[in-house]
């Protein structure tokens, strides 16, 4: 038996499983405020993720509505960054979180 029939089969099958593995899987909080300290930055999809002081990962798109802060005034998006602390405030949505507000603890 040709072993190219035996192993594609099994590899596209398997496919999804090796997939999955490296997404995050994250969490859905009630509305309200958050600490914690940043996970992960996408700029590119305005997009973070939060690792909360109770062991949450909260992953949120900034929206339209977004407010970003630092010390007291407005920020720009690429002054948050991986291993920093931020508190967010967050709307839940259904099963999604929108961030309302996002201010850089240090």
């Amino acid at each position: 038996m040709n072993i190219k029939k035996l192993i594609l089969p099994a590899l596209v099958a398997a496919a999804p499983l090796f997939y999955s593995c490296g997404e995050q899987t994250t969490d859905v909080v009630e509305s309200g405020t958050y600490q914690g300290v940043l996970h992960e930055v996408e700029p590119e999809k305005t997009e973070i993720y939060v690792k909360t002081d109770d062991g949450k990962l909260l992953e949120l798109y900034f929206t339209e509505n977004t407010t970003l802060t630092h010390q007291g005034e407005t920020a720009p998006f690429d002054h948050l960054k991986e291993g920093g602390r931020v508190e967010v405030q967050v709307e839940k949505v259904g099963n999604r979180l929108d961030p309302i507000a996002v201010k850089i603890l240090d």
